[in-house]
């Protein structure tokens, strides 16, 4: 569990792993903190001593979730290991359908379905929105709940030692998207990543737009370092929030000089407004009032996904030759 400052949640999380079905004494639990100036290990400690866990609290200096995995498997000792969020609750059959799924051999890795929810309007907003096609793409392990598939990453993943050590360590420069980068990894190298319905978990959302904005402006600026490591790991859907922001951005700046740019700008507003505010609609199941809320959550994940892949096209601008040259040191 690579976490920092959880203090909010970490009871919950960790609860739900004393509450598994599968055999207790079978299960080590890893905390990998990245310094922590809350009580998140002290709650950690106190839920875990009366739940009758086997805990190992591990400094994770560098503060981000890679490196806390990286300190997690270096002193993991089981044959399965699974990561798992401090912000998250798991289904108490969650980790003993992970270990048939792997020792079935139908996969390499495994995970499952997450629903998102929220805590008072805006968190729910945003938990709706999470969950959406419009909002989130075809992410799978969001939007398929029903039925297994396999896929390109899942959430709170599942593996057998076997599979880390083909992979290797986690990126410790990917701040975010490491999960997608590493299942990329394994998927080179021939291995399965199945989604079922039979790993459930929660996830709980952001609780206002601010963090929402900063998370998802950091999803979108380090994708562009993911592109550059692995451009078959991308997908059409995780170019379309760069293109609709630079659109936008290119024909506000023409339109100070063109009114055929202008009109451009506004035809672009109305149909993006049109289309969020739809696909609100869709979602809010009957309930009007969180219209507004989940169409400005669509706007905030949209543009701010977007608005980060430009900043990242310009912080790793002299970066596209790296994936080049370490092939062919790797072939030295």
């Amino acid at each position: 569990m690579p976490v920092r400052n959880e203090e909010d949640y970490i009871s919950i999380s960790l609860g739900s792993i004393a509450t598994q079905t599968y055999p207790k004494g079978s299960i080590e639990v890893l905390i990998a903190d990245g310094m922590s100036d809350d009580n998140t290990r002290r709650i950690a400690v106190e839920v875990a001593r009366s739940a009758g866990l086997k805990l190992e609290i591990l400094d994770n200096p560098r503060k981000v979730a890679p490196s806390g995995m990286n300190v997690g498997l270096e002193r993991a000792k089981g044959d399965i290991i699974i990561r798992v969020d401090g912000h998250c609750e798991l289904d108490p059959n969650y980790v003993a359908n992970c270990v048939d799924l792997l020792r079935s051999n139908i996969a390499e890795g495994v995970g499952g379905p997450i629903e998102t929810i929220g805590d008072g309007s805006v968190a729910e907003a945003i938990a709706i929105a999470m969950s959406s096609k419009f909002g989130v793409g075809g992410s799978a392990f969001r939007t398929v709940n029903d039925r297994e598939v396999y896929t390109d990453t899942v959430a709170f993943p599942g593996y057998t030692r076997e599979t880390i050590q083909r992979a290797g360590r986690y990126d410790e420069e990917l701040v975010r998207n490491q999960d997608d980068e590493y299942n990329f990894r394994i998927r080179e190298f021939g291995g399965r990543i199945l989604l079922s319905p039979s790993i459930r978990s929660r996830y709980f959302s952001r609780g206002n737009f601010r963090s929402l904005w900063r998370q998802y402006f950091q999803y979108g600026y380090w994708k562009v370092r993911v592109l550059q490591l692995h451009p078959r790991q991308m997908s059409v859907r995780q170019f379309v929030p760069f293109v609709f922001v630079t659109t936008l951005l290119l024909f506000g700046l023409a339109s100070l000089f063109s009114g055929i740019a202008l009109w451009g700008l506004v035809g672009i507003l109305v149909s993006y407004g049109v289309l969020n505010i739809a696909a609100s609609v869709t979602v809010v199941k009957g309930n009007v009032v969180m219209i507004p809320l989940i169409a400005l959550r669509f706007f905030i994940l949209h543009f701010s996904y977007g608005l980060g892949s430009m900043f990242g096209l310009v912080a790793f601008r002299n970066r596209w030759r790296e994936p080049a040259a370490r092939a062919a040191l790797a072939g030295q």
